[in-house]
């Protein structure tokens, strides 16, 4: 999400690769999940009432057209400006959390950006770490979704102290969906600026159809799995359970694959963009369009992380 595509490389790539207001429960570290080993290190039901915010004890709300000192426009080229406004960002009071981009009668964009506090987020030594989020995506197609940049992702911790470090201390795409399309994105942005490792600024993974019923149609759950159990270690996507892409260890050289895993951990993003790099390169053309057509939100019913530790 951090970064610009250009149009042919994604295009080659597509080819290819064919909270009352903070009331929300967040479940505790070291509660079991189930008999296999897992246990859960945090989660959010976005429980709460209805126009209430996502819970403050667990969230930052990013605000603006970028970070104070970082690159204009999230580096992406997304024209909208994120708020805090319920209009934007707000739980639906049926445990769902709404990300609802809104266009105002100047035609200006609004939407909401969100991301946990946490920035540890991260696999065991010898264990695997599983993030996991149940999403609906904008009902949005065709010219109405031109624009629509959908993402739940995560950024590695040291982003937080150098606006100017990435991608080297690597983002995962959990999930990407842009333009309304019937299609979801996994990838791994690592290494630098322009291609290295990661095939900057394209990111290394993969995309595939949402099984048995559209993106944008009902809700799918985006799961992701750091495996440090084995040699090489891997990087896996999953929708619905059905695991469609990896990475592994050995598509990376060691010193860039450190870079990415040495560091404290993770912090997860969710968010709506409206226009940017990467869903004008799938469109070929500028996005947002005159058609593109407001107020189709995001609906997030969870989001977990687990853990396995060493068997």
């Amino acid at each position: 999400m951090r970064r610009d595509r250009l149009a042919k490389a994604v295009a080659a790539s597509l080819l290819l690769l064919t909270s009352a207001a903070c009331a929300e429960q967040s479940q505790p570290a070291g509660q079991q999940h189930g008999d296999d080993g897992w246990q859960v290190a945090w989660r959010d039901d976005f429980t709460g009432g209805e126009g209430g915010q996502p819970n403050p004890d667990d969230w930052i709300v990013d605000t603006g057209t970028g970070y104070p000192g970082g690159a204009s426009n999230w580096g992406t080229g997304e024209i909208q400006t994120y708020t805090a406004d319920p209009a934007n960002l707000a739980l639906d009071g049926e445990g769902n959390l709404r990300i609802t981009p809104r266009r105002d009668s100047a035609g200006r964009w609004t939407s909401a950006r969100i991301e946990t506090k946490r920035a540890d987020f991260k696999a065991p030594d010898g264990g695997v770490l599983r993030v996991e989020g149940r999403v609906r995506m904008p009902d949005a197609t065709g010219p109405a979704g031109l624009g629509y940049w959908s993402a739940f992702w995560a950024l590695g911790s040291p982003y937080r102290g150098d606006l100017w470090n990435w991608p080297g201390i690597g983002e995962v795409e959990f999930m990407e969906n842009v333009n309304g399309l019937d299609r979801v994105w996994g990838l791994l942005h690592c290494g630098t600026a322009q291609g290295g490792p990661c095939d900057e600024s394209n990111g290394i993974g993969g995309s595939t159809a949402c099984p048995d019923q559209p993106c944008q149609a009902a809700f799918h759950t985006y799961r992701f799995e750091w495996d440090r159990s084995a040699a090489p270690e891997q990087l896996r996507w999953y929708v619905d359970g059905r695991q469609y892409t990896t990475v592994g260890q050995d598509r990376v050289d060691a010193a860039n694959w450190a870079r990415m895993t040495s560091h404290a951990g993770y912090f997860l993003l969710l968010n709506v963009a409206i226009g940017g790099g990467f869903p004008n390169g799938v469109a070929k053309v500028d996005t947002p369009t005159p058609a593109t057509e407001p107020d189709r939100p995001m609906v997030v019913d969870y989001v977990s992380v687990s853990t396995k530790p060493r068997a």
